[in-house]
Protein backbone atom coordinates (compact mmCIF):
# COMPACT_ATOMS: atom_id res chain seq x y z
CA UNK A 1 0.00 0.00 0.00
CA UNK A 2 0.93 3.64 -0.46
CA UNK A 3 0.62 5.06 3.06
CA UNK A 4 0.77 8.62 4.38
CA UNK A 5 1.72 9.03 8.04
CA UNK A 6 0.95 12.49 9.40
CA UNK A 7 3.48 12.82 12.20
CA UNK A 8 6.10 10.11 12.31
CA UNK A 9 8.83 11.60 14.49
CA UNK A 10 7.16 11.49 17.90
CA UNK A 11 7.33 8.70 20.51
CA UNK A 12 5.25 6.19 18.52
CA UNK A 13 5.84 7.57 15.03
CA UNK A 14 9.08 5.87 14.09
CA UNK A 15 7.81 2.52 15.37
CA UNK A 16 4.75 2.88 13.13
CA UNK A 17 6.81 3.99 10.13
CA UNK A 18 9.35 1.18 10.48
CA UNK A 19 6.60 -1.36 11.11
CA UNK A 20 4.89 -0.34 7.88
CA UNK A 21 8.20 -0.46 6.02
CA UNK A 22 8.87 -4.01 7.27
CA UNK A 23 5.47 -4.94 5.86
CA UNK A 24 6.71 -3.74 2.46
CA UNK A 25 4.41 -0.70 2.29
CA UNK A 26 5.54 2.53 0.65
CA UNK A 27 5.56 5.18 3.38
CA UNK A 28 5.54 8.98 3.22
CA UNK A 29 5.71 11.04 6.42
CA UNK A 30 4.20 14.52 6.75
CA UNK A 31 5.67 16.61 9.55
CA UNK A 32 7.12 20.01 10.36
CA UNK A 33 10.75 19.02 9.79
CA UNK A 34 11.85 20.45 13.13
CA UNK A 35 12.52 17.04 14.69
CA UNK A 36 14.35 14.75 12.30
CA UNK A 37 15.34 11.55 14.09
CA UNK A 38 17.87 8.85 13.12
CA UNK A 39 15.32 6.02 13.48
CA UNK A 40 13.58 7.09 10.24
CA UNK A 41 15.33 5.35 7.28
CA UNK A 42 16.72 7.50 4.49
CA UNK A 43 14.45 5.93 1.87
CA UNK A 44 11.31 7.34 3.54
CA UNK A 45 9.86 10.35 1.73
CA UNK A 46 9.38 13.45 3.88
CA UNK A 47 6.84 16.20 3.29
CA UNK A 48 7.59 19.23 5.46
CA UNK A 49 4.59 21.45 6.18
CA UNK A 50 2.31 22.60 9.00
CA UNK A 51 -0.20 19.89 9.94
CA UNK A 52 -2.13 22.43 12.02
CA UNK A 53 -2.86 24.62 8.98
CA UNK A 54 -5.27 23.18 6.44
CA UNK A 55 -3.94 25.62 3.84
CA UNK A 56 -0.44 24.25 4.40
CA UNK A 57 -1.75 20.68 4.18
CA UNK A 58 -3.56 21.48 0.95
CA UNK A 59 -0.52 23.14 -0.61
CA UNK A 60 1.82 20.30 0.41
CA UNK A 61 -0.37 17.39 -0.70
CA UNK A 62 -1.99 19.08 -3.73
CA UNK A 63 -3.51 16.27 -5.82
CA UNK A 64 -1.78 13.31 -4.20
CA UNK A 65 -3.82 10.25 -3.22
CA UNK A 66 -2.99 7.40 -0.84
CA UNK A 67 -4.34 3.97 0.02
CA UNK A 68 -4.17 4.72 3.74
CA UNK A 69 -3.64 7.79 5.90
CA UNK A 70 -2.56 7.40 9.54
CA UNK A 71 -3.20 10.78 11.16
CA UNK A 72 -1.18 10.96 14.37
CA UNK A 73 -0.46 14.68 14.53
CA UNK A 74 -1.97 18.03 13.59
CA UNK A 75 -5.52 19.36 13.43
CA UNK A 76 -7.36 16.08 13.05
CA UNK A 77 -10.80 17.58 12.28
CA UNK A 78 -9.56 19.48 9.25
CA UNK A 79 -7.29 16.66 8.09
CA UNK A 80 -10.19 14.17 8.18
CA UNK A 81 -12.30 16.50 6.05
CA UNK A 82 -9.47 17.18 3.59
CA UNK A 83 -8.69 13.48 3.08
CA UNK A 84 -12.19 12.63 1.81
CA UNK A 85 -11.76 11.28 -1.72
CA UNK A 86 -7.96 11.34 -1.40
CA UNK A 87 -7.56 8.20 0.68
CA UNK A 88 -9.18 4.76 0.68
CA UNK A 89 -8.79 4.20 4.39
CA UNK A 90 -8.30 6.47 7.40
CA UNK A 91 -6.75 5.65 10.79
CA UNK A 92 -6.73 8.42 13.37
CA UNK A 93 -5.18 8.91 16.78
CA UNK A 94 -6.72 10.99 19.54
CA UNK A 95 -6.77 11.02 23.32
CA UNK A 96 -8.61 9.49 26.27
CA UNK A 97 -9.88 12.75 27.85
CA UNK A 98 -13.11 12.11 25.89
CA UNK A 99 -14.49 10.20 28.86
CA UNK A 100 -16.75 12.09 31.20
CA UNK A 101 -14.85 12.50 34.46
CA UNK A 102 -11.38 11.77 33.09
CA UNK A 103 -10.11 15.30 33.77
CA UNK A 104 -12.90 16.33 36.12
CA UNK A 105 -13.88 13.29 38.23
CA UNK A 106 -16.06 15.32 40.60
CA UNK A 107 -18.82 15.41 37.95
CA UNK A 108 -19.34 11.67 38.49
CA UNK A 109 -21.28 10.12 41.36
CA UNK A 110 -19.56 8.37 43.03
CA UNK A 111 -16.54 10.50 42.21
CA UNK A 112 -14.06 9.00 39.77
CA UNK A 113 -14.03 6.87 36.63
CA UNK A 114 -15.04 3.22 36.76
CA UNK A 115 -12.02 0.92 36.95
CA UNK A 116 -11.39 -0.07 34.25
CA UNK A 117 -13.03 2.36 31.81
CA UNK A 118 -14.02 0.83 28.48
CA UNK A 119 -15.08 2.37 25.17
CA UNK A 120 -18.78 2.35 26.13
CA UNK A 121 -18.28 4.74 29.07
CA UNK A 122 -20.16 8.07 28.81
CA UNK A 123 -18.37 10.78 26.86
CA UNK A 124 -18.28 14.50 27.66
CA UNK A 125 -21.44 16.13 26.30
CA UNK A 126 -21.34 19.36 28.32
CA UNK A 127 -18.62 21.75 27.18
CA UNK A 128 -18.34 23.48 30.55
CA UNK A 129 -17.32 20.23 32.30
CA UNK A 130 -14.11 19.99 30.28
CA UNK A 131 -13.69 22.23 27.25
CA UNK A 132 -10.68 20.38 25.82
CA UNK A 133 -12.22 16.94 26.32
CA UNK A 134 -15.45 18.15 24.68
CA UNK A 135 -13.48 19.30 21.62
CA UNK A 136 -11.82 15.88 21.38
CA UNK A 137 -15.26 14.23 21.40
CA UNK A 138 -16.42 16.53 18.60
CA UNK A 139 -13.28 15.72 16.63
CA UNK A 140 -14.02 11.99 16.83
CA UNK A 141 -17.49 12.71 15.48
CA UNK A 142 -16.01 14.62 12.52
CA UNK A 143 -13.67 11.71 11.75
CA UNK A 144 -16.51 9.19 11.47
CA UNK A 145 -18.86 11.62 9.71
CA UNK A 146 -16.27 11.89 6.94
CA UNK A 147 -14.84 8.36 7.11
CA UNK A 148 -17.49 5.91 8.41
CA UNK A 149 -15.05 3.00 8.07
CA UNK A 150 -12.24 4.78 9.92
CA UNK A 151 -10.36 3.27 12.85
CA UNK A 152 -9.72 5.57 15.79
CA UNK A 153 -7.34 5.01 18.69
CA UNK A 154 -7.66 6.71 22.06
CA UNK A 155 -4.05 7.07 23.16
CA UNK A 156 -3.19 7.13 26.87
CA UNK A 157 -0.17 9.08 28.09
CA UNK A 158 2.71 7.61 26.07
CA UNK A 159 6.21 7.17 27.47
CA UNK A 160 9.52 6.54 25.77
CA UNK A 161 12.14 8.37 23.74
CA UNK A 162 11.11 11.73 22.20
CA UNK A 163 8.23 12.30 24.62
CA UNK A 164 7.93 16.08 25.04
CA UNK A 165 6.27 15.73 28.45
CA UNK A 166 8.33 12.95 30.06
CA UNK A 167 6.79 12.29 33.46
CA UNK A 168 9.68 9.95 34.23
CA UNK A 169 12.09 12.90 34.08
CA UNK A 170 10.61 14.13 37.38
CA UNK A 171 12.12 11.02 38.97
CA UNK A 172 15.24 10.64 36.81
CA UNK A 173 16.50 14.20 37.28
CA UNK A 174 16.12 13.95 41.06
CA UNK A 175 18.20 10.78 40.97
CA UNK A 176 20.86 12.39 38.77
CA UNK A 177 20.90 15.34 41.18
CA UNK A 178 21.53 12.78 43.96
CA UNK A 179 18.47 13.70 45.98
CA UNK A 180 18.20 11.79 49.30
CA UNK A 181 14.40 11.64 49.15
CA UNK A 182 11.39 12.09 46.89
CA UNK A 183 7.83 13.11 47.79
CA UNK A 184 4.91 11.03 46.56
CA UNK A 185 1.21 11.48 47.42
CA UNK A 186 -0.61 8.86 49.52
CA UNK A 187 2.24 6.34 49.14
CA UNK A 188 1.91 6.62 45.37
CA UNK A 189 -1.14 4.35 45.20
CA UNK A 190 -2.73 6.15 42.24
CA UNK A 191 -3.26 3.92 39.18
CA UNK A 192 -3.08 5.50 35.72
CA UNK A 193 -2.91 3.68 32.38
CA UNK A 194 0.20 4.60 30.40
CA UNK A 195 1.47 3.17 27.15
CA UNK A 196 4.99 2.26 26.09
CA UNK A 197 5.54 3.86 22.67
CA UNK A 198 6.45 0.56 21.02
CA UNK A 199 3.38 -1.18 22.45
CA UNK A 200 1.02 1.57 21.33
CA UNK A 201 2.52 1.60 17.84
CA UNK A 202 1.98 -2.17 17.74
CA UNK A 203 -1.75 -1.60 18.36
CA UNK A 204 -1.95 0.79 15.39
CA UNK A 205 -0.10 -1.67 13.16
CA UNK A 206 -2.56 -4.42 14.10
CA UNK A 207 -5.35 -2.24 12.72
CA UNK A 208 -3.39 -1.86 9.47
CA UNK A 209 -3.03 -5.65 9.30
CA UNK A 210 -6.69 -6.36 10.11
CA UNK A 211 -8.86 -3.88 8.17
CA UNK A 212 -12.06 -5.90 8.38
CA UNK A 213 -11.77 -6.29 12.15
CA UNK A 214 -10.86 -2.67 12.80
CA UNK A 215 -12.96 -0.63 10.36
CA UNK A 216 -15.56 1.61 11.95
CA UNK A 217 -14.14 0.94 15.42
CA UNK A 218 -12.75 2.96 18.32
CA UNK A 219 -10.13 1.35 20.56
CA UNK A 220 -8.62 2.26 23.89
CA UNK A 221 -4.96 1.38 23.99
CA UNK A 222 -2.33 1.14 26.69
CA UNK A 223 -0.01 -1.28 28.44
CA UNK A 224 -1.64 -4.45 29.74
CA UNK A 225 -0.01 -3.90 33.13
CA UNK A 226 -0.92 -0.78 35.09
CA UNK A 227 1.63 0.32 37.66
CA UNK A 228 1.06 2.59 40.63
CA UNK A 229 3.14 5.75 40.89
CA UNK A 230 5.08 4.11 43.75
CA UNK A 231 5.93 1.15 41.52
CA UNK A 232 7.17 3.47 38.77
CA UNK A 233 9.42 5.27 41.27
CA UNK A 234 10.72 1.93 42.52
CA UNK A 235 11.45 0.63 39.00
CA UNK A 236 13.35 3.78 38.01
CA UNK A 237 15.27 3.93 41.31
CA UNK A 238 16.36 0.31 40.91
CA UNK A 239 17.28 0.81 37.25
CA UNK A 240 19.52 3.79 38.01
CA UNK A 241 20.85 2.13 41.19
CA UNK A 242 19.80 4.94 43.49
CA UNK A 243 18.72 4.51 47.09
CA UNK A 244 16.63 7.21 48.70
CA UNK A 245 13.79 7.75 51.12
CA UNK A 246 10.35 7.74 49.55
CA UNK A 247 8.32 10.17 51.64
CA UNK A 248 4.55 9.67 51.55
CA UNK A 249 2.59 12.87 52.18
CA UNK A 250 -1.20 13.37 51.90
CA UNK A 251 -2.38 14.27 48.41
CA UNK A 252 -3.39 17.85 49.20
CA UNK A 253 0.01 18.64 50.74
CA UNK A 254 2.24 16.81 48.24
CA UNK A 255 2.52 19.87 45.98
CA UNK A 256 6.01 19.05 44.62
CA UNK A 257 4.63 15.74 43.27
CA UNK A 258 1.97 17.40 41.10
CA UNK A 259 3.93 16.96 37.84
CA UNK A 260 4.03 13.22 38.55
CA UNK A 261 0.35 13.10 39.56
CA UNK A 262 -0.72 14.86 36.33
CA UNK A 263 -4.17 15.58 37.79
CA UNK A 264 -5.82 17.56 40.59
CA UNK A 265 -7.75 14.70 42.17
CA UNK A 266 -6.68 11.45 43.87
CA UNK A 267 -8.62 9.13 41.58
CA UNK A 268 -7.61 6.26 39.33
CA UNK A 269 -7.61 6.51 35.53
CA UNK A 270 -7.42 2.94 34.27
CA UNK A 271 -8.47 2.02 30.73
CA UNK A 272 -9.90 -1.29 29.63
CA UNK A 273 -8.12 -2.64 26.54
CA UNK A 274 -10.21 -5.82 26.38
CA UNK A 275 -11.74 -4.78 23.05
CA UNK A 276 -8.27 -4.26 21.54
CA UNK A 277 -7.18 -7.66 22.82
CA UNK A 278 -10.34 -9.45 21.68
CA UNK A 279 -10.79 -7.89 18.24
CA UNK A 280 -7.19 -7.33 17.12
CA UNK A 281 -5.31 -9.87 19.26
CA UNK A 282 -3.27 -7.23 21.04
CA UNK A 283 -0.66 -8.12 23.66
CA UNK A 284 2.28 -6.05 24.92
CA UNK A 285 5.41 -6.72 22.91
CA UNK A 286 7.56 -4.94 25.53
CA UNK A 287 7.07 -5.65 29.24
CA UNK A 288 6.06 -2.33 30.82
CA UNK A 289 8.62 -2.70 33.63
CA UNK A 290 11.35 -3.12 31.01
CA UNK A 291 9.96 -0.19 29.01
CA UNK A 292 9.98 2.09 32.07
CA UNK A 293 13.57 1.06 32.82
CA UNK A 294 14.56 1.70 29.21
CA UNK A 295 12.90 5.12 29.30
CA UNK A 296 14.78 6.02 32.49
CA UNK A 297 18.10 5.07 30.90
CA UNK A 298 17.29 7.03 27.75
CA UNK A 299 16.43 10.14 29.75
CA UNK A 300 19.60 9.80 31.81
CA UNK A 301 21.60 9.65 28.57
CA UNK A 302 19.56 12.33 26.76
CA UNK A 303 18.92 14.84 29.51
CA UNK A 304 16.25 17.45 28.78
CA UNK A 305 17.59 20.97 29.05
CA UNK A 306 17.14 22.50 32.48
CA UNK A 307 14.19 24.89 32.31
CA UNK A 308 13.86 23.91 28.67
CA UNK A 309 10.76 22.85 26.75
CA UNK A 310 10.23 19.52 28.52
CA UNK A 311 10.55 20.93 32.04
CA UNK A 312 8.35 23.88 31.10
CA UNK A 313 5.63 21.53 29.86
CA UNK A 314 5.99 19.30 32.92
CA UNK A 315 5.70 22.39 35.19
CA UNK A 316 8.23 20.88 37.59
CA UNK A 317 10.47 23.62 39.05
CA UNK A 318 12.70 21.08 40.89
CA UNK A 319 12.64 23.38 43.90
CA UNK A 320 14.65 21.21 46.27
CA UNK A 321 14.80 23.81 49.04
CA UNK A 322 11.00 23.92 49.23
CA UNK A 323 10.82 20.12 49.11
CA UNK A 324 13.27 19.77 51.99
CA UNK A 325 11.28 22.26 54.08
CA UNK A 326 8.01 20.41 53.37
CA UNK A 327 9.50 17.05 54.35
CA UNK A 328 10.95 18.49 57.55
CA UNK A 329 7.64 20.16 58.43
CA UNK A 330 5.66 16.98 57.71
CA UNK A 331 7.94 14.80 59.83
CA UNK A 332 7.77 17.30 62.68
CA UNK A 333 3.97 17.32 62.57
CA UNK A 334 3.53 13.55 62.57
CA UNK A 335 6.12 13.09 65.31
CA UNK A 336 3.99 15.34 67.51
CA UNK A 337 0.82 13.26 67.21
CA UNK A 338 -0.13 11.88 70.60
CA UNK A 339 -0.45 8.14 71.02
CA UNK A 340 -4.14 7.22 70.99
CA UNK A 341 -5.49 4.67 73.44
CA UNK A 342 -8.19 2.27 72.14
CA UNK A 343 -10.40 0.30 74.49
CA UNK A 344 -10.37 -2.36 71.80
CA UNK A 345 -7.67 -1.94 69.16
CA UNK A 346 -9.12 -2.14 65.62
CA UNK A 347 -7.89 -5.13 63.65
CA UNK A 348 -7.61 -5.99 59.96
CA UNK A 349 -10.29 -8.67 60.09
CA UNK A 350 -10.08 -12.34 61.05
CA UNK A 351 -9.33 -13.39 57.47
CA UNK A 352 -6.20 -11.24 57.20
CA UNK A 353 -3.05 -13.39 57.44
CA UNK A 354 -0.29 -10.95 56.47
CA UNK A 355 2.27 -9.19 58.67
CA UNK A 356 0.74 -8.14 61.99
CA UNK A 357 -2.27 -10.37 61.49
CA UNK A 358 -3.64 -13.20 63.60
CA UNK A 359 -1.06 -15.74 64.79
CA UNK A 360 -1.37 -19.40 63.80
CA UNK A 361 -3.27 -21.57 66.21
CA UNK A 362 -0.55 -24.21 65.93
CA UNK A 363 3.11 -23.88 64.99
CA UNK A 364 3.04 -27.37 63.46
CA UNK A 365 1.31 -27.94 60.15
CA UNK A 366 -0.68 -31.18 60.26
Amino acid sequence: MNILVIGGTGPTGHFIVNGLRKRKHKVTIFHSGRHEIPEIPEDIEHIHANAFSIDSVRDALSNRNFDLCISAYGRLRRIAEFMVGRVDRFISIGGVPVYRGFMNPVVLKPMGLPVPTDETAPLINIEQEDKKGWRIVKTEEVVFDNHPDATHFRYPFVYGAYQLVPREWCIVRRILDNRPHIIIPDNGLMLYTFGCAENIAHAVLLAVDKPEKSKGQIFNCGDEEVFSLRQVVDIISSTLEHEWEIVSIPWDLAVPARPMMMQMFPSHRVLSIVKLQRELGYHDIIRPADAIARTAKWLAANKPEKKGEEETLLQDPFDYDAEDKLIASWKKQISGIKQIYYKQKPGFGKHYSGPGGQERSSLEFK
